[in-house]
């Protein structure tokens, strides 16, 4: 059976550093395939979709909310051609209803140990419209290595330099923060993958640069604890969302390669600062996550915590503004109070304003929102800022003997080096 494996195309935020990294999602989908389906896969992202190609069954994988309405228009040209479509995915299960419209089936919940049931059904002409499992999580052990050998690799690359592969241990998360909808995709409880199945999966993965993109790493202490432990001998370099402040556990993270951490800075306090120093005395990297536009701030707010970040040495910032995506309380308080003005989801993309907020204008916040990307990288840019991380990576991996060139200005060791060491110069 040929299945044709799409992961829609996105519009990327003005500004935005136009790299695309091999999406996590549709591969992990792939794995929970049985052994009998032919899977080829099309990121347009990186690559157009040929809708002529020898297919049975289509599969349009969506994450982000501003894929949804591509996503839609895929379908749609399948089926004028007489193709069945089938949809997941994140934002599948936040956008249902409406993806029912466009589509043959809608998959809702994680794959592992389901398609088979999926698949016959449509070989027997039963395919149902819905498939369900958002409360019925399946065991987290059935979570296999992700189909990456369907990337191609080529794609992957920014200005000579291998994007990252993506790669998750666990599932689920016990918190439950205000913008976010981790807590209805996945559940609250937190569901670490078993540590040998990390390590299979681990042994797999060519890249020797990875974004661990769990929700957060902070959530068992004793299992990410074991979880450096394990990921110490494969020297590679990682990032990650939050690691938990406790310094047995950040020095474990830095023997076991984290490179830099997603930290999200919400307020000026002096916890913050010394945390973002926690990180920098381990070596750990850091790019601040700033949300812009809750309730509780002011324009003076905003404008406070911008100059905050330029005094706490982040190595990067990425700002977004509050976006209140289905089904979070954001999107419940925002919709009851009648202060959502724009339900174009290709405008949810966590840069362009579609609420009123409560201190200010929507046109005032979306101009702090263009004053605080202005603003952090005025001294340096961010090609620059991130130039330098990608450099005290490459001195790191240089100095285990880990290092594998891709641009050739850096292929020769001791003037890669050189080079590296200069752009870290003050």
């Amino acid at each position: 059976m040929n299945l044709k494996l799409i992961y829609p195309r996105w519009e990327k935020l003005k500004g935005q550093t136009t790299f695309n990294l091999p999406p996590h999602g549709p591969v992990a989908f792939a794995a929970a395939l049985p052994e009998y389906v032919n899977v080829s896969f099309t990121d347009e992202n990186v690559e157009d979709i040929d809708f002529d190609a020898d297919c049975e069954l289509v599969a349009i994988s969506m994450m982000l909310s501003t894929q949804v309405k591509r996503g839609w228009a895929i379908a749609d040209e399948f089926r004028r051609r007489g193709k069945k479509a089938l949809f997941g995915g994140i934002a599948t299960m936040l956008h249902a209803e409406e993806t029912l419209t466009h589509a043959d089936s809608v998959f809702l919940g994680e794959a592992e140990g389901r398609m088979e049931q999926v698949l016959e059904d449509y070989r027997s002409g039963a395919l149902k419209k819905v498939y369900s499992y958002m409360a019925q999580h399946p065991p987290i052990e059935l979570v296999g290595p992700a189909r990456r050998d369907l990337y191609r690799r080529e794609l992957y690359n920014h200005k000579g330099v291998q994007m990252v592969d993506l790669f998750h241990a666990s599932r689920g998360c016990r918190f439950s923060c205000y913008p976010c909808a981790v807590a209805y995709l996945g559940g609250r409880a937190f569901r670490p993958r078993p540590l040998d199945k990390v390590v299979e999966e681990m042994a797999t993965i060519d890249n020797n640069r990875l974004f661990i993109v769990d929700n957060s790493l902070a959530q068992d202490k004793k299992w990410e604890a074991e979880l450096f432990k394990e990921l110490i001998p494969f020297k590679k370099k990682w990032i990650s969302h939050t690691i938990e402040d406790d310094p047995k556990i950040l020095d474990l993270a830095a023997q076991a390669g984290a490179w830099y951490v997603y930290q999200a800075v919400y307020d000026t306090s002096s916890y913050i600062k010394e945390r973002v120093k926690r990180y920098h005395d381990h070596g750990i990297g850091v790019e601040g996550t700033i949300l812009l536009g809750l309730d509780n701030q002011t324009e003076d707010d905003v404008k406070r915590l911008i100059d905050f970040l330029l005094e706490i040495d982040l190595d990067l910032a990425e700002f977004t503004v509050m976006t209140p995506f289905p089904h979070t309380k954001g999107y419940d308080d925002l919709l009851r109070q009648g202060r959502i003005f724009d339900f174009d989801w290709n405008h949810y993309n966590a840069g362009q304003v579609v609420f009123h907020p409560k201190h200010m204008t929507a046109e005032r916040l979306q101009e702090l929102y263009g004053y605080a990307w202005e603003a952090f990288y005025r001294h340096e840019s961010q090609e620059s800022r991130m130039f330098r991380l990608f450099c005290s990576v490459a001195i790191r991996e240089m100095n285990e003997g880990t290092y594998r060139p891709r641009n050739r200005a850096l292929a020769n060791k001791s003037f890669g080096k050189e080079v590296a060491r200069k752009s870290l110069e003050p």
